[in-house]
């Protein structure tokens, strides 16, 4: 998928939030539609089939958490949440249902932008391409297929978003090293911790992510966190020398 080929729905009740984003968007390549309340944002998704949805927290028939919650039982696609809310823990809400990333409102239409096409440039890179050193990993009862992008406990399929499943393919290759929270902020989003909450993103994500493939995700056997450092991929099984790469293996993951 070409960027700027992609095709971005906007959420928004303000006619005048719109009718910037959908010019500004348009100028750089995007093709845009919109929408003003949650009624409609879900009839456009259908029918339109977008690549990234901007979605304004506060909107009449059906709030933005609603609407996340909605596409997000069938869709995997990147959302980013506009919000107004000062609180930091009503943003929070926000990615705890599935948001990828969020912008505080008044927010610069320049940095909304970077932030669109840094997303779908790592969509661009993954998605219709194998990964020069992936494979299928087998980490206890997970499997995780890094060309197809899919993970599996057990027989059943685990549902990550694009953003949830490059969080984890970071962890999974330094596997046993700790990585600091900016660290896979600037790796996964793009930029760099300007405030408290940005960090945050990192950790709303990986209590995500903890939420689907841990047996108990308070008490985790896969993401750890190194207090005071980050978090990692622990150290499951022990292997005999040789085979796998030694990265791979310290790491007990077999890989086919």
């Amino acid at each position: 998928m070409d960027n700027h080929n992609a095709k971005i729905l906007v959420v928004d009740d303000e006619p005048a939030v719109r009718r910037i984003l959908e010019t500004r968007l348009s100028m750089v390549g995007y093709e845009v539609v919109t929408a003003s309340d949650g009624e409609e944002a879900l009839k456009l998704f259908d029918q339109e089939s977008p690549d990234l949805v901007i979605l304004d927290v506060m909107i009449p028939k059906g709030d933005g958490y609603y609407i996340c919650q909605e596409i997000r039982k069938f869709s995997e696609i990147p959302i980013i949440m506009l919000t107004a809310l000062s609180d930091v823990a009503d943003r929070i809400t926000g990615l705890q249902i599935g948001a990828d990333d969020y912008l505080v409102k008044p927010f610069s239409p320049k940095e909304l932008e970077a932030r669109i096409s840094t997303i779908l440039r790592r969509v661009k890179k993954t998605e219709y391409r194998s990964n020069p050193d992936g494979g299928v990993l087998r980490i206890g009862k997970l499997t995780v297929d890094t060309n197809k992008r899919k993970v599996f406990s057990g027989n059943s399929i685990v549902r990550l978003t694009e953003i949830e499943f490059n969080v984890l393919q970071l962890l999974i290759r330094q596997a046993g090293e700790p990585i600091s929270r900016a660290e896979i902020l600037e790796a996964i989003w793009g930029y760099t911790p300007r405030q408290t909450g940005d960090l945050r993103l990192v950790d709303v994500h990986i209590s995500r992510l903890r939420g689907k493939i841990e047996n108990d995700p308070k008490q985790p056997e896969y993401i750890i966190t190194e207090r005071g450092m980050g978090y990692s991929f622990q150290r499951l099984l022990d292997y005999p020398q040789g085979g796998a790469s030694s990265q791979v293996m310290s790491a007990g993951i077999a890989m086919d």
